[in-house]
């Protein structure tokens, strides 16, 4: 594959990232309704949580940090699908202050153009780096986890620091695979993305140590959800799939879906109900949301349009 369409699996959503006009917010479709906001504790990125945490009772939020796609630096760039994630009882964490508002593209939407072809001298242009950083997930973690603890805070005793999922779409997915390399993190979700065999540095391009010798030292559950053959990562996360071999991990794809997947449709459409289901299972041992992954007949085999591969989940 050509260095130019290697790249897009990066940076192809930040054209796509245009303003539009916003779909009507939602406060999800679970138990909490939920709600974005900027915290002043944590300036650098955007929290999405229940509206009223004093209806929690016993419930604690398990945390979600998230990348975005393109490595945005815009918290609220994934509103709908985070949001939705978090009335279903989660603190979901997204990379970047509030920004103007934004959502992912149609999967309709025509792809951006390609970054110029190298001169004929044989000088190749500059890699784009990175607007954000896997160490920003980090980051969001440890604010999460002292804010648990910290006396007057609002979180305080009401999270579940030991069920944390890793997740990102695009080039937050490389991200999220670093990221998953800490030992808090219990899962790890990979939406429209996969590392990138051959091609540019993660480190420069995706501010991700995400290589596919990277892989093999993932050592929780990870779910690779993709749009079919058109979508750019389509073939690094069909490959990611093929070389994990030693951790359970769910692969699917969905037909006549691109590269900006599901996620500005309302409550995240179809990629928000899977996010949700793999997280309750996972992150709550939901025996209700496995099914959606386990066994030869399960939920997303049996959707249309669907199409799934499993290693070590059955």
């Amino acid at each position: 594959m050509k260095l130019a369409a290697l790249l897009l699996v990066l940076i192809a959503t930040v054209p796509a990232l245009r303003a539009q006009a916003p779909v009507t917010a939602s406060p999800g479709t679970g138990a909490f309704p939920a709600l974005m906001e900027a915290d002043p504790g944590l300036p650098t990125h955007i929290v999405y949580r229940p509206k009223d945490l004093s209806t929690l009772g016993a419930t604690r939020l398990p945390i979600v940090v998230w990348g975005n796609g393109a490595c945005v630096n815009v918290g609220n760039a994934f509103r709908h699908f985070l949001t939705e994630i978090a009335s279903h009882g989660y603190l979901a964490i997204a990379i970047g202050p509030m920004g103007p508002e934004r959502n992912v593209a149609p999967a309709t939407a025509a792809p951006p153009a390609l970054p110029p072809r190298p001169q004929a001298t044989g000088t190749a242009p500059a890699l784009p780096r990175a607007a954000t950083t896997a160490s920003q997930l980090i980051d969001a973690l440890n604010w999460a986890v002292a804010e648990n603890i910290r006396a007057g805070s609002r979180y305080f005793g009401k999270l579940d620091t030991t069920k944390v999922a890793a997740m990102g779409m695009s080039c937050g997915g490389l991200q999220a695979i670093d990221a998953a390399h800490d030992p808090r993190v219990t899962t790890l979700g990979v939406w429209n993305s996969g590392v990138i065999a051959g091609g540019p540095d993660a480190r420069v391009i995706a501010g991700a140590d995400a290589t596919k010798e990277s892989l093999k030292t993932l050592r929780v559950p990870a779910i690779y959800i993709t749009g079919d053959a058109s979508d750019i990562a389509y073939p690094n996360a069909e490959d990611d799939f093929a070389r994990l071999n030693h951790i359970p991990v769910f692969r699917a794809w969905l037909e006549k879906m691109g590269h900006s997947g599901t996620y500005s449709e309302p409550n995240g459409g179809a990629f928000g109900k899977v996010a949700v289901a793999w997280l309750q299972w996972r992150l709550r041992n939901d025996a209700h949301a496995a099914r959606m992954f386990v066994g030869k007949d399960c939920g997303l085999c049996a959707m249309p349009g669907w199409h799934v591969q499993k290693k070590l989940i059955d």
